[in-house]
Order: C-alpha cells, then structure tokens, then sequence
C-alpha cells in the first residue's frame, strides 16, 4: 500500500463536472493498494498517517500531527501509483490490486480515517477525477507498507 502525502492550504476533486470534496487546510492522500496489500497494512499506514508531524507548531517547526492541527484529508484511489515504468515506453501495472480487492481496501481505509474525527472527503473511486491543490510548502511525502 502507498500513500502519497501532499499538505495542502486547498484541495478539491472534481468528477464529470460536479464537484465530489473539497477541503481547506489539510492533505491529499493518493492512496495506491497492491495485490498483496491487507488491512493490517491499512491500519499501519492509517496510524502512520495522523500521527506524522508534518504540520508546523508556533515556531514554525514540523512537530505537529494532522491530529493536533486539526486540518482535513482529501482521500484519493490512484492505482497507478503502482505503475511501473521500468520497461518499455507504457507503464505495467502487475502490481496493483484488482478493482473488487482495491476498493474494499480503499474503503475500509477511509472508514479507519474517518473514526480519527477528522474531516475526511474522497473523490470516487475508479472515475475520472480532476484534482485541484495548492501544495502547502511544498511538503509531500511517500508512505509504503
């Protein structure tokens, strides 16, 4: 499983011209599964992801978590974060979880987010999604399972 972490002043997503969530300061979280991917895995990163100090305290330092800063997340499925290039001119993507195993994943990985407390929107899964962000930093990071 790979979360791609970007902080965020803005974020929304936007499928088929109808806007799906939107959040103010916070993080995008694409959120790749491989076929080898459990919900222990989900539940690792999860814990990983609210408790990360990537948000800045009064001196401008990053110590605090999303929790403590009690900024939002903006959810997103992104299987080709699985993509691999290493080969040829078109990414394979060998590696990423069937969409039946890959969304009860994803699901039961917003789910586990949203008992934080926070304020967690998603785009839909497997759409055509326009997502729009300003990087807060920029800071992003890649969490793996």
């Amino acid at each position: 499983m790979r979360f791609l972490i970007q902080r965020v002043t803005r974020a929304s997503v936007t499928v088929e011209g109808h806007l799906e969530g939107s959040i103010g300061p916070g993080l995008v979280v694409l959120i790749g599964i491989a076929k080898t991917d459990t919900t222990a895995d989900a539940d690792r990163l999860a814990h990983k992801l609210l408790h990360l100090r990537i948000f800045s305290d009064e001196n401008g330092r990053m110590n605090l978590g999303v929790l403590e800063s009690g900024a939002s997340l903006l959810l997103i499925s992104q299987f080709t974060l699985y993509g691999d290039c290493s080969r040829g001119r078109r990414p394979g993507f060998d590696a990423a979880a069937p969409p039946a195993e890959a969304r009860a994943l994803y699901d039961y990985t917003v789910e586990q987010l949203r008992q934080s407390g926070l304020v967690v929107r998603t785009g839909v899964f497997q759409a055509h999604m326009e997502v729009e962000l300003v990087n807060d930093g920029p800071v992003t990071f890649l969490l793996e399972s």
